[in-house]
């Protein structure tokens, strides 16, 4: 879909600030309120604008523990292993990956017990993964939903 300044310009504002109100954009825009909701609308309609949510810190929530896993997966099993692992609610985000990996997938939890509670007792028990590999993160440097127009 071909995006003009305009539409450009809500998709930034929205990325910094998704609580901004019709009125607020639009006299960020040059736009009545009533433009800019238009717009909106058929950004969600075209799906540009897949939803609006909120980002949670999860250190703050208590998932002190976050790990990246590169699992592979054997490719007749790959649909059934990615929804299995997308099911449960520890896996922040799971891609199919081009590479050395099938499957990269995010993970949060409390603490390191959980953690591996979780690598012995859910991911290793899924049939059809044939290797798994984790890196825990030390220290978040730069964090962001989206991305930057």
């Amino acid at each position: 879909m071909k995006l003009d300044n305009i539409d450009k310009k809500l998709l930034e504002e929205l990325a910094e600030d998704g609580r901004l109100s019709y009125v607020e954009l639009a006299e960020k825009v040059g736009l009545s309120r009533v433009a800019v909701k238009d717009r909106i609308q058929n950004l969600k309609e075209k799906g540009v604008i897949e939803k609006f949510t909120v980002v949670i810190n999860s250190e703050k929530f208590g998932k002190q523990v976050s790990a990246f896993f590169e699992v592979d997966v054997e490719p007749m099993q790959l649909q059934e292993v990615a929804q299995n692992l997308a099911d449960h609610p520890q896996v922040a985000s799971i891609y199919q990956m081009t590479g050395p990996s099938t499957l990269h997938m995010h993970v949060l939890v409390e603490d390191f017990q959980k953690l591996e509670v979780f690598i012995n007792e859910e991911l290793y028990s899924v049939e059809g993964i044939t290797r798994v590999e984790s890196s825990i993160i030390l220290k978040r440097f730069k964090s962001r939903t989206g991305f930057k127009l």
